[in-house]
């Protein structure tokens, strides 16, 4: 611990902020000297050099987002993105993907507060790119000027609805995506307010075996999101799967997209975002680039519309 001293005199602990202002007060003092008017020069010198100093570009204050000044709480409007790998995103980025818009930030993997960028995840490094989160935020910032938009990515890519709950660890990326989730979104909730939750996920529970317990485990889902962030009422978006030419649905795919429409139709404050017409990468199962950006344009459309009360 340090303190700082001012013509003679010792005064408690204090900050970088306090020490250079209390230098600034030795200098006045020794101006006010007449016998120490040339030491004023010297003095004026020294401050001059500790102030560029301390405000370097390389100081950890100056480098630390986290430093960076946020909006009020109130006006500082939080979306959680979360599910498997098309939420996440796995779409070429493009130049105009990596330009930040003045209003929306991301809560990175760092848990940081910065200008939100393509990829925003970071389940799976070698995979992640464009998703439909940035165009989701600037949409919905555009449409309140007085508002900034902070994206809490989560989504982990080919999880099952099963790993969503307390204590699961899903084995292939080695996290735990329900109580990771749940750490950084109320972290992230010290500094806004949770205004969405964004939810796309399904295809890893497509199948016979899986399926017939969805519904439940879905609704039990939301229920628990809204629960423990304390947002009984919060919006809750879910997308529909791609339907892609090179994959068509089987029967359990059918199945999990009646259960996503019944779930968003019977729950309050839930809306069903719209898949048709997307179309894939080439893969069969994330969407390409643009469909990306389109169905983050139907996330906001559909979220605007439900707060408007349209």
């Amino acid at each position: 611990m340090h303190s700082c001293d001012q013509a003679g005199q010792r005064f408690p602990t204090c900050d970088w902020r306090t020490f250079l202002a209390s230098l600034l007060g030795t200098m006045k003092y020794f101006m006010s000297q007449e016998a120490c008017r040339p030491l004023s020069a010297l003095v004026m010198m020294f401050t001059l050099i500790l102030g560029m100093i301390t405000l370097t570009p390389g100081d950890s204050r100056a480098a630390d987002p986290q430093k960076a000044p946020l909006p009020e709480k109130e006006n500082f409007h939080l979306y959680l993105l979360v599910g498997q790998s098309n939420m996440a995103g796995r779409g070429e980025v493009s130049e105009a993907d990596r330009t930040p818009h003045p209003r929306v930030l991301m809560f990175n993997k760092n848990k940081k507060w910065v200008p939100a960028v393509d990829p925003l995840h970071f389940d799976k490094p070698r995979a992640v790119g464009t998703g439909l989160g940035k165009t989701f935020g600037i949409l919905v910032a555009e449409s309140n000027p007085e508002i900034t938009i902070g994206l809490i990515p989560c989504a982990v890519g080919g999880t099952s609805i099963d790993v969503w709950v307390p204590g699961a660890l899903d084995s292939a990326t080695k996290t735990h995506p329900w109580d990771d989730c749940m750490e950084r979104a109320k972290l992230a909730l010290q500094h806004g307010t949770l205004k969405g939750i964004l939810w796309h996920q399904g295809e890893s529970d497509a199948n016979e075996k899986k399926v017939t317990k969805y519904e439940e485990k879905l609704s039990n889902l939301i229920h628990r999101f809204r629960t423990e962030l304390q947002a009984p009422n919060v919006p809750f978006l879910l997308g529909q799967l791609g339907q892609f030419e090179s994959r068509p649905w089987n029967e359990p795919r059918k199945k999990i997209d009646r259960i996503i429409r019944n779930v968003a139709e019977k729950t309050p404050n839930a809306a069903f975002v719209s898949s048709d017409g997307l179309t894939d990468k080439g893969d069969g199962t994330h969407f390409n680039a643009e469909s990306y950006r389109e169905f983050g344009k139907r996330y906001a459309e559909a979220y605007l519309k439900m707060v408007s009360g349209q």
